[in-house]
């Protein structure tokens, strides 16, 4: 029988992989060389650096599989070097990250009473985390448009701008991997130069790496006294952050933004896939047999939903306001926030909630439908 060597806060690897082999868990940060001697399979996760340092007593190593969207953890070259077949879950998370910027846009609104409708979103990176919030964008009527570059240069069809016109926009969705070098360089993406070209009240979400903005930079921005809305769940130096930068930004969280329980359960759930794809075993497990079911399933539409309704639906799903507690009380140290992301509670997305709605206001049910909402098959009386 094979060894798997997975990360601790991975779900449902029993569920999908005890068929497969014997089941060892660790902490993420915690594994060493030692514990992958006589192991097949290593599932690991953003936090796991797999290099050849790791890999060197990895004796019987054959599939490395992240439940990432990321793969710059991973050492490619190495691994391929090796031979050692590896696969990550591309779009896991996606639906999980564009619903965490609609809660953070949603809190923010109500906050500084803003008025969504009239902004134009700078969505930089159009890959699947991109592509899926622009969806539930214009399900909510609110403009936007792309900044991907390479994807500009093929040729991609949509609205695409180069970053001149992104330092204009009211609101500035990051959305990219993290490249160093070549042509596309994300690191500093966001930098001095940068900021100083935002217009006041501008919106500023980090979401992907935190390499992609330039703490420092940012911080001495805002301690310049400059209006800058800004939602950060992704920083340099993790899990030791800014404390100075944490207690400025307007929403904090610690790297949780595709922590849905769908979006953790689809990376594994990926994972498994390609391993069964692998060795032409016949996949026999479903995702959907694997999540539970939400305590208030069915939602009711009796009425138009307003802006301020609307974020209030929103924050039913996922506030995001819990979590920026959490993280300014429990994330001041490293200890804390690779806790916080450890224990982190069950969130569910949009789609675990049903919607249903009288004839009269179907609209509504369909716009709901296009934000991520499931159609109940049960829909209320008019009478």
């Amino acid at each position: 029988m094979l060894t798997i060597l997975a990360d601790e806060n991975m779900p449902y690897v029993d569920e999908l992989f005890s068929d497969i082999g014997q089941i060892k868990k660790m902490a993420g940060r915690a594994i060493t060389p030692d514990d992958l001697i006589n192991v097949d399979v290593l599932l690991v996760r953003s936090i796991t650096q797999v290099n050849a340092s790791l890999l060197a007593k990895a004796n019987r190593l054959t599939f490395v599989g992240s439940a990432t969207i990321g793969t710059d953890h991973l050492d490619i070259a190495y691994l391929e070097q090796q031979g050692i077949f590896w696969t990550n879950a591309p779009g896991c998370n996606a639906t999980a990250v564009a619903e965490y910027v609609l809660s953070a846009l949603s809190v923010l609104a109500q906050r500084f009473e803003l008025s969504l409708a009239d902004k134009t979103v700078a969505i930089v990176g159009a890959g699947n985390i991109g592509q899926r919030l622009a969806r539930k964008l214009t399900a909510l009527g609110v403009d936007h448009f792309f900044c991907d570059p390479p994807l500009a240069r093929a040729g991609t069809q949509g609205d695409y701008r180069d970053m001149n016109e992104v330092v204009k926009a009211d609101i500035i969705s990051l959305h990219v991997p993290i490249n160093r070098q070549g042509d596309d360089i994300t690191q500093h993406l966001v930098n001095k130069d940068f900021l100083s070209q935002l217009k006041p009240g501008t919106i500023l979400l980090n979401s992907c790496r935190g390499d992609v903005v330039d703490n420092k930079a940012l911080l001495e921005h805002l301690q310049q006294g400059n209006k800058l809305y800004t939602v950060i769940d992704v920083w340099q130096n993790e899990p030791t952050i800014n404390l100075e930068l944490l207690d400025l930004v307007d929403i904090a969280t610690p790297h949780i933004a595709g922590y849905s329980l769908e979006g953790k359960a689809r990376g594994t759930y990926m994972l498994y896939q390609q391993w069964c794809h692998n060795n032409n075993v016949a996949i026999n497990k479903s995702l959907t047999q694997l999540l539970p079911a939400v305590s208030v399933g069915q939602l009711n539409i009796q009425s138009k939903l307003s802006p301020s309704e609307l974020g209030k639906l929103i924050q039913f799903v996922y506030d995001i306001r819990d979590d920026d507690e959490l993280c300014r009380l429990r994330g001041v140290d490293a200890k804390g926030f690779d806790n916080l992301r450890k224990q982190y509670k069950v969130r569910r997305e949009f789609s675990a909630h049903s919607i249903a709605a009288t004839e009269q206001w179907l609209q509504q049910q369909q716009m709901l439908q296009q934000l991520g909402f499931s159609k109940s098959e049960k829909q209320e009386s008019s009478q």
